[in-house]
């Protein structure tokens, strides 16, 4: 008996659609930094100050870049200009990372599912 062409041509991977998508979304990422930035005011060493009596009153902003590398924590002091542009660099970082762990994990069950398939079937 003679098979039709759709049952022999290999099955369409139901994972490389949405592999796609969050390789788009990769892309679509502009410059990032990994680590924390805060925003500080602070308290000066002049008791009399009024930033120690009112905290709306103390010194700054101070920006502060604080990040992990070779297994220690980086504490970096950012200019004022340079503050919001950290800040906003962290952002895309967490959403790199997320998508990187979306990939991952789907990547993983995609090979589980090939390996399962017969030779034959498989896509490459």
């Amino acid at each position: 008996m003679r098979q039709s062409r759709t049952s022999r041509a290999a099955p369409v991977d139901p994972y490389a659609r949405r592999f796609r998508q969050l390789k788009r979304e990769l892309e679509s990422l502009g410059y990032f930094c990994k680590g924390t930035v805060l925003e500080r005011r602070m308290k000066c060493g002049q008791p009399g100050c009024a930033c120690h009596q009112d905290p709306s009153k103390r010194h700054g902003p101070y920006w502060e870049w604080t990040y992990k590398a070779e297994g220690k924590t980086r504490n970096i002091r950012l200019s004022g200009a340079a503050g919001p542009i950290y800040k906003e660099g962290s952002r895309p970082y967490r959403k790199w990372k997320l998508l990187l762990s979306r990939l991952e994990r789907l990547s993983h069950t995609a090979l589980v599912s090939l390996a399962k398939q017969p030779e034959s079937d498989r896509q490459t």
